[in-house]
C-alpha cells in the first residue's frame, strides 16, 4: 500500500518543531581577508579608506580594516548554502521564494576575525497568496559570531514557499471526494 501523502497542515505541525532551536554553530574554514574587501571596493567604487587603506583603518576605533556592510553577502556566505537547507523545513509546494532580507549589524567584522554561523526557524506561518491559499512563509535567522563568541551579524531572511495551480486544484479535488 503506498504511504499516505501528508497534508499542508500536518506538514506545518511537524515544520513548527523546528521554530526556535538553533543550529550547530560551524566555524569558517578561514579568517575574513583584505583580498575580497579590497576587490568589493573596487566592483562597487568605494573608496572609503576604513575599508581599503590598513593604515589609516589602524588609527580609528576599529583598530584596522572592517568590512563593508553590503559586502557581507558576497564575502561572508561561504557555507551559507550547507547551513541554510537542512534547517529549511519540508513545504507542501516546491517553489520557493526569497522575499527579503534584512540585516542587523552588532559588531564590526575586522580583517582577521574567524567566524563561525548559526541558523535557526524563527517562526513559520501560512497566509493565503493568489496562486496558493495555504502558502507557507518562513522566517529564517543566521547568526555570525567572531572568535571571541561575539555576536556580530543577525541576518532575518523571509521566505514564501507555495505550490502550483496544478497542485492546489488536485488537492481541491481530493478534498470533496
Amino acid at each position: 500500500m503506498p504511504k499516505r501523502k501528508k497534508t499542508p497542515e500536518e506538514m506545518l505541525e511537524k515544520a513548527k518543531e523546528l521554530v526556535g532551536k538553533w543550529s550547530k554553530e560551524i566555524p569558517y574554514q578561514y579568517p575574513v581577508e583584505h583580498e575580497p574587501i579590497y576587490r568589493y571596493c573596487d566592483m562597487v567604487d568605494d573608496e572609503n579608506p576604513l575599508f581599503l587603506d590598513p593604515e589609516y583603518a589602524a588609527k580609528t576605533k576599529h583598530g584596522g580594516v572592517i568590512l563593508p556592510p553590503f559586502a557581507a553577502f558576497g564575502i561572508m556566505m561561504p557555507g551559507f548554502q550547507e547551513i541554510m537547507m537542512p534547517r529549511m523545513p519540508r513545504t507542501p509546494g516546491p517553489f520557493v521564494i526569497n522575499m527579503s532580507q534584512e540585516y542587523e549589524w552588532l559588531r564590526p567584522v575586522k580583517v582577521g576575525d574567524r567566524l563561525s554561523l548559526m541558523s535557526r526557524v524563527a517562526d513559520i506561518f501560512v497566509k493565503a497568496t493568489k496562486i496558493d491559499p495555504k502558502a507557507w512563509w518562513i522566517v529564517l535567522e543566521f547568526l555570525y559570531k567572531n572568535q571571541r563568541g561575539e555576536d556580530v551579524l543577525l541576518v532575518r531572511n523571509l521566505a514564501l514557499s507555495h505550490r502550483s495551480p496544478q497542485q492546489v486544484a488536485e488537492e481541491e479535488q481530493v478534498a470533496t471526494e
